[in-house]
């Protein structure tokens, strides 16, 4: 078990490349905390190769730094529930098309299925969004999964408003203080914060 109070983080990487770079700086600093954490991958993160990185590559990376093999399947993602072997789930970054499962309930994913069997040991999940349509059809899904119990967002703001006015994207150095707040029961505020771009007009 990790050094911090005894606790196990699942991390869930789906597939929002852009954001795989920043995210190694995330895990390195919950290692470096004395966390345990188990990196858990969306089917898209083990197979898409971009101008981002190689999939293979990058999973090898997050394996060597947290030192663990990490989960692959929905089978393997299952016995989460029954087991209760995660503290706290932080899915980061999540898709606008992970939360929209989320919403809906569905579990066709590794990712998917370690929220669906997290969630049943009433323990915390947090998301850090990335997409490009939040203040779009995602809009809804976001005003959902914040009403829903046990869920806590990474704050998040506009990253490009104007090329891409309807994307944001958490702020993914504020992940740990989300997960020490979540521990707490309570949402870290505030949520939406200034826009990474800050040349407001």
């Amino acid at each position: 078990m990790g050094k911090k109070n005894g606790q196990t983080v699942g991390l869930a990487f789906t597939g929002s490349f852009c954001t795989y770079d920043k995210m190694k700086g995330v895990v390195r600093r919950l290692v470096e905390e004395g966390y345990r954490v188990i990196p858990i991958f969306s089917n898209t993160a083990q197979t898409v190769n971009c101008r981002f990185g190689d999939a293979k590559e990058y999973i090898k990376a997050i394996q060597e730094m947290t030192g663990e093999r990490g989960i692959f399947t929905i089978q393997e993602a299952e016995p989460i529930g029954p087991k209760a072997f995660l503290d706290i789930l932080v899915i980061a970054p999540c898709t606008g098309n992970t939360m929209a499962k989320l919403c809906a309930g569905i579990t066709d994913t590794p990712v998917l299925m370690a929220a669906k069997a997290h969630m049943r040991n009433d323990r915390p999940v947090v998301i850090a969004l990335s997409t490009n349509d939040a203040l779009g059809n995602s809009l809804k899904n976001i005003g959902m999964l914040m009403t829903t119990k046990n869920i806590y967002f990474v704050p998040f703001g506009q990253d490009d408003y104007e090329k891409k006015p309807k994307s944001m994207i958490a702020h993914l150095e504020d992940i740990e203080a989300t997960m020490e707040a979540a521990f707490e029961g309570r949402q870290i505020q505030p949520v939406v914060r200034s826009p990474f771009n800050m040349d407001i007009k």
